[in-house]
């Protein structure tokens, strides 16, 4: 894609606010705010001739642009905003001055559909039953199901909320937890004496240097036998060679929308492993992205022209 320069929502004699650079056509947010210059196109692909004027920078999937090459040549950049969630490592590499902000909320309506379609299909033996319906096999069984079961949300954030309200309906018992304790919330320090209480644990955490790897080999026989892990999170949040082993032993079942590596190479062991689930990182995935993303862009655009406090500004690794 050619990056362009738009005026769009301005006439061109007040066209000399900040210059927005967005990786996809303004059209969806429409009216711009008056005073906004807009160069698009995909930082990954190709550079705007304006690039040395560029204040406000959007990218979708900051692992694939290459900001480290492009950052130092935008001196008069003052926010980077991703339209996901996570930004790890980002925050780190950026300089001082810049601001960082994320797409916190836009996709967790879908995340959290994800989340718990993982479990009810997990928890209703379904990846058995569409082997069995490739080999024309009729062979009912009994399955875990959901309803009396207790699920523990680790990461009681903005998705881990909305996955609590779509499981609101299946007679769950919910225990929630989250970085602080907090009223109706418990803290991690207490989840070793939470793990063994849970059939279904639902990971819905940031990464950042705390959750790098904390569920591993010690989280997961602290969790009761024949429970479902499902990360929803991000891949390194769990150690995929202890996954590999407790889940081959039988102990435990998983189900994957992230893993680590990812994407997850052909002749990686996770996909033989029995009792795996696996998605390619879709959980945002649904028509339900685009309308969020246009939402919230439009309203922080509105926000920086008007001089108004940014939207999800992250402070440290998140």
């Amino acid at each position: 894609m050619t990056a362009t320069l738009e005026t769009r929502g301005s006439p061109p004699e007040a066209a000399s606010g900040p210059l927005v650079w967005l990786p996809f056509d303004p059209a969806p947010l429409e009216p711009l705010p008056p005073g906004l210059r807009v160069v698009v196109g995909d930082p990954s692909v190709t550079v705007p001739d304006e690039l040395a004027e560029v204040e406000f920078l959007v990218v979708e999937a900051p692992g694939r642009a290459p900001l480290n090459e492009l950052i130092p040549r935008m001196p008069k950049l003052r926010v980077v905003q991703t339209t996901s969630a996570g930004v790890e490592g980002l925050a780190q590499e950026l300089p001082d001055g810049i601001t960082l902000c994320n797409g916190k909320g836009i996709h967790d309506a879908a995340t959290a559909e994800l989340a718990v379609t993982l479990t009810l299909a997990a928890q209703r033996d379904l990846p058995a039953f569409q082997q069995r319906q490739i080999a024309g096999t009729w062979a009912p069984t009994m399955a875990p199901g959901l309803a009396g079961k207790r699920v523990m949300i680790l990461g009681h954030g903005s998705v881990g909320e909305a996955v609590e309200a779509r499981l609101s309906g299946f007679e769950a018992d919910v225990i929630r937890v989250a970085r602080t304790a907090r009223d109706g919330v418990a803290g991690v320090a207490e989840l070793d004496d939470l793990l063994p209480a849970a059939d279904v644990v639902i990971v819905a955490v940031p990464l950042t240097s705390r959750t790098c790897g904390m569920v591993d080999g010690a989280f997961l026989a602290r969790m009761k036998a024949g429970a479902l892990l499902v990360n929803v999170a991000r891949g390194p949040v769990a150690v995929t060679d202890d996954l590999v082993a407790a889940c081959a032993a039988g102990r435990i079942r998983v189900a994957l929308d992230v893993t680590d590596p990812e994407p997850l190479p052909a002749g990686h062991p996770l996909w033989r492993t029995p009792n795996v689930l696996i998605t390619p990182h879709v959980g945002g995935l649904s028509q339900a992205m685009a309308p969020r993303i246009h939402r919230f862009l439009r309203e922080q655009l509105g926000r920086l022209a008007a001089g108004l406090p940014l939207a999800n500004v992250v402070h440290g690794e998140y």
